[in-house]
């Protein structure tokens, strides 16, 4: 299964993002569960907030060793996340907040109604807009890996950048998690799934 429009005719007149955003999300975190270390766990976290309608969906991994802490967090995009400015600060702050804290981070963007780049965004918040990694031409939709690293003594952030295009299948990217542990993000044979157990199929109605 490729990537399929989700925001446009005619798998939009036909199919509630809302609930494949949330399907994705839930068999995310099973594939991972099933690679986890022992002591890791993944869970899925959706908020949805009313006025103004926002929905946040995310994936967090937590280690257990020494009570449940934050690991890593993997970041659905949602369209609200985009549609202004107040809603990208939002997502860039949170996003930045687990960076300064050493929390391995995946963007996944597949949201095709609209054009703003928050891994662009937060690019130019973390490095006060000095930064000359974005990449060479501004995408619209792709998936992005953050692994923070001490080099030298100061904190430093690997980035992976995969350009996604619908009709294409999804990438696999590195998912690094705090303390140095990586596990393969397979966003297509997760996407396929979520399309079956949701019955959607190529060019959907």
């Amino acid at each position: 299964m490729v990537l399929q429009d989700h925001f446009h005719p005619p798998l939009s007149l036909g199919r509630h993002w809302h609930s494949f955003h949330n399907a994705w999300a839930t068999y995310i975190a099973s594939d991972l569960n099933s690679k986890l270390p022992e002591d890791y766990f993944a869970e899925i976290n959706v908020q949805f907030k009313i006025k103004p309608i926002i929905q946040t969906v995310e994936i967090n991994i937590f280690n257990t060793e020494a009570g449940v802490v934050l690991a890593g967090a993997i970041e659905l995009v949602s369209p609200a996340n985009k549609d202004r400015a107040s809603h990208r600060k939002a997502f860039v702050s949170k996003c930045e907040t687990l960076l300064r804290q050493g929390i391995g981070l995946v963007i996944v963007d597949v949201v095709t109604e609209r054009k703003a780049n928050l891994h662009d965004e937060l690019l130019n918040r973390i490095t006060e807009g000095t930064s000359n990694l974005g990449a060479p031409e501004r995408l619209q939709l792709y998936a992005t890996s953050y692994r923070v690293i001490e080099r030298s003594g100061q904190p430093s952030i690997d980035i992976w950048q995969e350009k996604i295009n619908v009709g294409d299948t999804l990438p696999t990217v590195p998912f690094w998690l705090r303390g140095n542990n990586c596990l393969p993000l397979e966003l297509d044979n997760i996407y396929k799934r979520t399309c079956q157990e949701q019955r959607i199929y190529a060019g959907s109605a």
